[in-house]
């Protein structure tokens, strides 16, 4: 009695009791389920059970007595098809479990796109607002245009009056030079100034 006390020991974890179950991995299983539901949802599959279960009617009803392995009643095919649908149906939940998880993680990470999309968005919208409270302080190309255009007609009209300021100023001079000279004289009987050397 002592002895079992020493080796019941609640400090130590206690070794389990009755039949142990081989582990399973739950995610190769889960891809052989996939694939056995994604089979099963085929048409293929479909027609080469129609093909084997017509064989087999074909076999235990044509075929002579004594080969017949399964009679009229075909107790044995209907064995056969209600494990076939005791496995299938389990098979085929897990199959849409797994796929619901993934959709479930596919949206989760659709709406946190989606979020920092709409962050992005909001943040370029604010910044496109800003450029166009600062270019409001900016020259633009219109402007600059315009601008130039003023000045160049400025210009033109600058060099226009330059001009006519010369040209008045040639005239006054004309008129000096014509109200200096005596009356009666020709302007070309004025003497020339001799050139150095002739």
């Amino acid at each position: 009695m002592t002895e079992q006390r020493r080796t019941e020991r609640l400090d130590q974890p206690r070794v389990p009791r009755g039949l142990r179950l081989p582990r399973v991995d739950q995610e190769t299983f889960g891809r052989w389920s996939e694939g056995i539901a994604r089979s099963m949802g085929t048409a293929n599959f479909i027609v080469y059970m129609t093909l084997v279960i017509g064989a087999w009617f074909a076999w235990n009803t044509l075929a002579p007595p004594s080969w017949r392995f399964d009679p009229y009643t075909f107790t044995f095919l209907t064995l056969i098809l209600s494990i076939q649908a005791s496995y299938a149906a389990p098979l085929i939940l897990l199959a849409q479990n797994r796929q619901s998880d993934r959709d479930r993680i596919a949206l989760e990470e659709d709406r946190r796109r989606a979020t920092m999309q709409k962050a992005d968005t909001e943040y370029l919208a604010r910044e496109i607002a800003a450029l166009r409270i600062a270019m409001g302080e900016v020259a633009t190309r219109d402007f600059v245009r315009s601008e130039l255009a003023r000045l160049a007609e400025e210009l033109d009209e600058a060099a226009q009056r330059r001009q006519r300021r010369e040209l008045r100023q040639q005239e006054r001079e004309r008129e000096r030079e014509t109200a200096r000279r005596p009356a009666g004289a020709d302007p070309l009987d004025e003497p020339r100034d001799e050139l150095d050397g002739d």
